[in-house]
């Protein structure tokens, strides 16, 4: 089986036991910054530190314009608030000089704002714009390895060649799926092959197990 029948057969295992949770939100910007706070944090600190900034700050003026103190407590259950805080503001201050207050529709453009890489660069163009991109996370970059669907060194390089191996009529489906599986299933340490609906695609499991 080549690597892009091997991606298929993947999406079709995950999709029979996890639910896509692709959450869209048309809010270019509150996508960018929810992905800023998401960073070295749990989904569910991500979800209260942003629902408490834009609770208070609706929109990205009202961000660029609250005290720095003010952010940085709204932000705190994200963790890393001080660092977060401030760069959600230079951020957002470049966004309005620059692009008029709108997020670029473009991974390249994005990238060109400090602190933003293309994990999250994707993100943006995934649940925001709706445009197809592979965010590679650690459960991605990991378990892509871990299947021998890329052998990569670095979440960038995963991205390219996943790129390059899945339709990408299911880009926008892997991030999600790939996560869930990573959470749950093929965990860091001790992955839970006895449970795995992908052993048989599975370089790991084939090799260890």
């Amino acid at each position: 089986m080549n690597k892009e029948d091997r991606v298929i057969k993947l999406i079709e295992e995950l999709e029979s036991v996890f639910k896509i949770r692709v959450f869209l939100d048309h809010d270019p910007y509150k996508v960018l910054i929810r992905t800023i706070l998401s960073q070295r944090t749990r989904d569910e600190n991500t979800d209260q530190a942003t629902n408490n900034l834009f609770e208070k700050y609706p929109d990205i003026y009202a961000v660029v314009d609250a005290p720095i103190e003010d952010v940085k407590k709204l932000i705190k259950p994200a963790g890393f608030y001080n660092v977060k805080a401030a760069r959600i503001q230079e951020v957002s201050r470049i966004l309005i000089d620059q692009y008029g207050g709108e997020v670029p529709d473009t991974v390249d453009e994005m990238i060109k704002l400090p602190g933003v890489g293309r994990k999250t660069a994707n993100c943006v163009m995934v649940f925001a714009f709706e445009l197809p991109a592979i965010p590679v996370d650690t459960h991605v970059h990991r378990i892509s390895n871990r299947l021998g669907l890329v052998d990569t060194k670095n979440p960038d390089d995963t991205e390219v060649e996943l790129c390059r191996i899945a339709p990408e009529e299911l880009w926008i489906k892997l991030n999600d799926l790939m996560v869930q599986f990573g959470q749950n299933i093929c965990k860091p340490i001790s992955p839970q092959c006895e449970i795995c609906p992908c052993t048989d695609i599975c370089d790991y499991f084939s090799e260890n197990v």
